[in-house]
């Protein structure tokens, strides 16, 4: 879980880029790959409160996380689909890793003061500062603990046998149109993300672990021997 930097290491992989974390202009690595029905109108009203009550007890309750994630990203005019998948976990505040493994070796760690980003391809790591980093976006929002401070929240209808919550940030500064959090229950399920240029991003996670034992040394990073390691 945005969007934390995205960087463009080549143009191969530029139209791939979801910003997870906050993009700049000049070159940065990419999260890549790491986003409806109308219910009926006699349960609207309780879907969506339930929706924005379960973004608000995990951000409550739940401290750490696993989990697996596919990731398909869609072009703006809907034309071309990519494919990625990986890990993601967490731990409250402000520590989180996602390693994408296909179709791109790619690792993304923070401690809360550092952010990381490796790509094994370009055998490069960048590295920026945590709050220059994330902002408002969904990995500050799923590892963060001030969702109500950087976001609006907004109840949405039920889709696809999820609830799903609107979170908008309110910083216009970042490149995040919308962010949609789709949950089964209390367990986040789903992430809807369209940046600034109507690209979509949706990750769907599985064998979700809420308060899972997650040693500190998951979020501290050594770069690889060799790397070109690039600090902003």
């Amino acid at each position: 879980m945005a969007t934390a930097t995205s960087l463009c290491p080549s143009a191969r992989k530029t139209e791939h880029t979801v910003h997870l974390i906050s993009p700049k202009r000049h070159r940065v690595i990419t999260l890549r790959l790491f986003t409806p029905l109308l219910v009926l109108a006699g349960v609207a009203t309780s879907a969506q409160a339930d929706g924005v009550d379960a973004l608000k007890r995990f951000v409550q309750d739940v401290k750490s996380a696993r989990a697996s994630f596919s990731q398909v990203v869609t072009s703006p005019d809907g034309a071309k689909k990519k494919s990625a998948s990986g890990t993601f976990e967490f731990q409250r505040p402000n520590n989180f890793r996602f390693d994408y493994t296909k179709p791109f070796e790619q690792t993304i760690v923070a401690d809360g003061r550092k952010v990381w980003l490796y790509d094994a391809d370009l055998n490069q790591v960048t590295v920026r500062n945590y709050d220059q980093a994330l902002g408002a976006t969904p990995a500050a929002l799923l590892a963060g603990n001030s969702i109500e401070r950087d976001f609006t929240l907004t109840a949405q209808p039920d889709e696809g046998g999820l609830q799903w919550v609107l979170a908008t940030p309110r910083s216009k500064e970042g490149n995040l149109r919308t962010l949609r959090l789709g949950w089964r229950g209390n367990d986040l399920a789903a992430l809807d993300i369209v940046d600034g240029f109507g690209q979509r991003s949706r990750l769907d996670f599985s064998r979700v672990e809420a308060n899972a034992a997650i040693s500190l040394q998951r979020f501290q990073y050594k770069p690889p021997a060799g790397a070109d390691v690039l600090n902003q």
